[in-house]
């Protein structure tokens, strides 16, 4: 009685060539996807904290790898740091950080100072930022969609091109009234919003050399 492989063998050989093809087709499908899935990039202690792929400087330089306020480190060097859901960093101190590109998503980041970072590119969306100092930091192109502003202070910031729709400025809890020779230049806002700022608005942006009126287009 011939053994199962044998069985195998002869079976194979009455099959047409384009089933055999097929399978063979299928198999090196299966071992490329398999050399192509990464390990696990990132390693966690304490809060929950993702870590994403990325190079050059911000939030991708090596020795952002470790975040304070947390402890996120990564396994594998050239990193980018994105913060998660769900992450409390109330009271934290990022003043004079360089987190360009960071990721604040959905995190509770009440009462921090950001004052005089680097945010270019970052995002908030859907994070709570009630009464965080942004004094003088560049948060051009950040992303502050569904961001709880109440309280916030933006006094000197440069919001060039910066994506606010959705973002609370005039709340049930309060409103955005810290914003002194701010530069909203491009940014993105809903009519409401716009007028609600244009009541506040004045100053003139002293790194842009931008009026704050004239970035949110006021009527004089």
């Amino acid at each position: 009685q011939r053994n199962w492989e044998e069985k195998v063998a002869d079976c194979r050989m009455r099959l047409p060539s384009h089933v055999v093809d097929g399978q063979a087709i299928m198999a090196a499908t299966l071992l490329s996807a398999s050399l192509t899935i990464a390990p696990p990039a990132f390693a966690v202690t304490g809060p929950t904290f993702l870590v994403a792929g990325g190079v050059a400087g911000g939030a991708e330089k090596l020795e952002n790898s470790k975040i304070q306020g947390g402890g996120a480190s990564t396994l594998q060097s050239g990193r980018r740091i994105t913060i998660t859901r769900g992450v409390n960093l109330d009271n934290t101190n990022w003043k004079g950080e360089d987190l360009k590109g960071v990721a604040f998503q959905q995190s509770v980041v009440r009462s921090a100072n950001f004052e005089k970072t680097n945010l270019r590119t970052a995002s908030f969306f859907d994070a709570d930022l009630s009464n965080s100092n942004f004094k003088d930091a560049d948060m051009g192109e950040v992303n502050l969609e569904m961001a709880d502003l109440t309280g916030a202070d933006l006094t000197n910031v440069d919001l060039t091109n910066a994506y606010l729709t959705g973002a609370v400025v005039n709340g049930p809890k309060g409103g955005l009234t810290k914003i002194d020779n701010t530069d909203w230049t491009d940014a993105q806002l809903r009519k409401d919003q716009r007028t609600y700022l244009c009541t506040i608005a004045k100053g003139e942006n002293p790194k842009t050399g931008v009026e704050t009126r004239m970035s949110l287009m006021c009527k004089d």
